[in-house]
């Protein structure tokens, strides 16, 4: 294998998930750069890889990149993993990039998992437009100068948000881009107790107060952009019509408010209307 730095996803969860190729080249490169060198050597010890290993984090990462491209120009090859994922997305890993890039190292990508796309694609959000954020910063005085930021981006907004922080986070955000915007929380995605939540700002809010479940694992939070943060009001009256096809005026009306963000009031006013209208008993 010829000096080259590779960038290789790790799985977020299920361990399947690694490619073959990614196994091959962190088997075959001359040393892994890894985030936690005791986290990534339980993935290692399970695909029976024993290449030799760094660490390489945010706070040893300026100093250990020097020794890094010398290692690549003497003609060694790099593999770069993070915990989880797609290293450098809010992991470390840049400055080891663009000084490998600047000295003429050939960097290659070795696709794979990333929780963000993962938890965009199952969303039900605008998956064309999207702004990764990443995670808000811990001070509720900064999140929120942050967050009156992206009020008006007219893209979904992906978050990572840890366990601790998420009620405070979902407050914030609420208070910021308006308690009905639509959002999403997905939890422990590939693992074994994945949850994928859907509904407004406020809602969300809601349940993670009373269910401590949703506070517990990996989550990425998913907020719909400005220009789509309530649905239209004949999406609205489509789903509703939908949803009364198999529950009753009341659980519609509460499934309703959660997808599509609008007040408790008008959702359940509308179902009612709707049932009315058909003749069905509510």
């Amino acid at each position: 294998m010829s000096a080259s730095l590779f960038i290789v996803a790790t799985p977020i969860g299920n361990l399947a998930d690694l490619s073959d190729r990614a196994r091959t080249t962190l088997a075959e490169v001359d040393l892994i750069a890894a985030e936690d060198t005791r986290h990534s050597r339980k993935l290692l010890d399970h695909f029976g890889i024993h290449t030799s290993m760094v660490s390489l984090h945010e706070h040893n990462e300026a100093s250990r990149v020097p020794g890094l491209v010398k290692r690549l120009c003497a003609g060694e090859s790099i593999a770069l993993i993070s915990d989880a994922g797609t290293p450098l997305v809010s992991d470390p890993g840049q400055r080891l990039v663009v000084a490998a890039a600047a000295a003429g190292i050939v960097v290659s990508p070795v696709p794979g998992p990333c929780a963000a796309l993962a938890a965009l694609s199952v969303s039900g959000l605008d998956t064309r437009h999207f702004w990764f954020e990443g995670f808000l910063p811990a001070r509720s005085t900064l999140r929120h100068k942050r967050l009156e930021s992206l009020a008006k981006i007219e893209a979904t907004l992906v978050f990572y948000v840890a366990p601790h922080r998420l009620s405070e986070v979902l407050a914030d955000m609420s208070k910021v881009l308006g308690s009905a915007r639509r959002a999403v929380l997905a939890r422990e995605l590939s693992k074994l107790h994945e949850q994928v939540y859907r509904g407004s700002l406020e809602s969300l809010q809601a349940d993670v107060a009373h269910d401590a479940m949703m506070s517990k694992g990996e989550m990425v939070v998913l907020v719909a952009g400005a220009a789509e943060a309530i649905a239209e009001p004949g999406e609205v009256d489509a789903m509703a019509r939908i949803l009364l096809e198999h529950l009753s005026a009341k659980n519609a009306a509460q499934v309703l408010r959660r997808l599509t963000g609008i007040p408790r009031n008008k959702a359940y006013a509308l179902t009612q209307r709707i049932a009315a209208g058909n003749g069905e008993n509510t």
